[in-house]
Formats: C-alpha cells, sequence, structure tokens
C-alpha cells in the first residue's frame, strides 16, 4: 500500500471515510464483552470472466464478528489492487471497499437489521445502506440461513437518497467429503423499486446502473485443511450493479 495514500486519506475531514478504519478496532473494543469473536485474513485473486468495471485484481482482505446475547456483528475490509497507486485510472488503481452487518434481537428468530457497503477510490465513491428485519434459522456446526429485507439508501458519487428496497439473505453449510471439511457460504442481495433519477434521465436516457432492480452476491466454496486455515474459490455475480 501506498503509504503516503494511506495517510491523506485517514486525514480527510469525511467522517465516514475515517470510520472506514476505524472499524477494524472494533471486534477488539468489544471482545472482553462477547460470547465469541473472529477475525480472518486472506491473500485473494480475482479474475473477470466478463467485462467488468474492476477488471482482475489482487486484494488483501480482514473479515471479523463478535456475537452477544442480544445480536451478532460481522465485517470485512478489502484492499484492492494493494501494489497500485491511488491517483491512477480505474480498474488498475488502489481501491478500498468494507461491509458492516449488524443484527440486534427481538427474538430468537427475528432481528432489527442493518447494513452497509463502503466503496472509496479516487474516481468513485459508493455507500449503499439498508435498514430493515432479518430471519435466521440454524441448525449448531452444519448449517444457518439468514434473510432479510430493508429500506435502502445510497450516498455516493451521483446519487444521494432514498433508493427503493433491499432484499436478500446469508447462508452457510459445513459439511465433510472424504474426510475433508468444507463449507459453501452464498450472500445474494436484490434492489428493487430504486428511485427513477438514479437509473434513468428525465429524457428516458439509461444512467448508472440504468435499471429499476439489480442483482449482486457470491457464492465461495472452502476447503479447512485445519482449524486455522482454509482456502477456496470464489464465483462473483452482478447484474445491473455497479
Amino acid at each position: 500500500m501506498d503509504y503516503v495514500t494511506f495517510v491523506s486519506l485517514f486525514k480527510r475531514k469525511n467522517k465516514i471515510k475515517k470510520l472506514f478504519f476505524l472499524i477494524l478496532l472494533v471486534p477488539y473494543v468489544l471482545t472482553a464483552q462477547t460470547g465469541y469473536s473472529f477475525i480472518n485474513l486472506g491473500i485473494n485473486y480475482s479474475t473477470a470472466v466478463d467485462n467488468t468495471l474492476n477488471g482482475d485484481f489482487s486484494f488483501l482482505s480482514a473479515e471479523y464478528g463478535t456475537g452477544w446475547s442480544f445480536g451478532e456483528y460481522y465485517g470485512n475490509v478489502n484492499i484492492q489492487n494493494p501494489t497500485k497507486k491511488y491517483k491512477i485510472p480505474a480498474p488498475n488503481n488502489l481501491r478500498y471497499t468494507m461491509v458492516n452487518d449488524l443484527d440486534i434481537k427481538i427474538n430468537e428468530a427475528f432481528r432489527v437489521h442493518y447494513q452497509d457497503y463502503h466503496l472509496q477510490s479516487d474516481s468513485l465513491l459508493v455507500n449503499d445502506y439498508a435498514l430493515g428485519f432479518s430471519y435466521k434459522y440454524e441448525n449448531p456446526k452444519i448449517f444457518w440461513l439468514k434473510p432479510f429485507i430493508g429500506i435502502h439508501y445510497t450516498d455516493d458519487s451521483y446519487f444521494t437518497g432514498l433508493n427503493g428496497y433491499m432484499t436478500g439473505w446469508l447462508l452457510n453449510y459445513n459439511f465433510k467429503l472424504l474426510n475433508n471439511n468444507f463449507s459453501l457460504f452464498q450472500w445474494n442481495e436484490i434492489e428493487f423499486l430504486r428511485t427513477k433519477s438514479f437509473y434513468e434521465l428525465s429524457d428516458g436516457t439509461p444512467i448508472g446502473d440504468s435499471k429499476s432492480y439489480g442483482l449482486n452476491g457470491a457464492i465461495k466454496l472452502f476447503w479447512h485443511p485445519t482449524k486455522k486455515i482454509k482456502t477456496g474459490i470464489e464465483y462473483r455475480y452482478s447484474k445491473y450493479k455497479r
């Protein structure tokens, strides 16, 4: 990472940008009062199978989470193209992404759900927020499923305001094959009834994501050779979603 770029980003007055880096401290602050906590560090490479905005790139990742009797928190941070410069044209530029996912229990199954996605580059800033409700079903150590639905708010380089709704799910399934431990994970988001000015000009010309709906998600298959090491492959998909 370019150290000068990192420092200059951190010193900017935009509170969202500062929170992007400070959020890494959250799991450590909360650990003493949580039922569980975890952090995973990864080295990754992404290859585009079609004409995507980001192209092929390597990235460093950190994912972390904590759980309490009253809810759960999950977060991750990616540093994309970590050896590149920040102020060069996309898709070969240095970029940062962050995800926060918080669920507060109403009862054992239903929760108040909040999530946000943040992308930062020299030419593009994206913040997608959703606030609503989720439901979690789980069979301990084997399977869990969490569908959700909420109001969608967008704050990016081109649009700021309420932007329809978001629904989707997260699921995880652990299994054994030939005496090896594997896990299958999926996250899926569907945006719908977007605000018209987000995807279309007044004369009907498509802009941005170009539709009133969009799909975004990933399917991941991991092999766990040990309790502390995992490796795997991920298929990332999107439609009418930057």
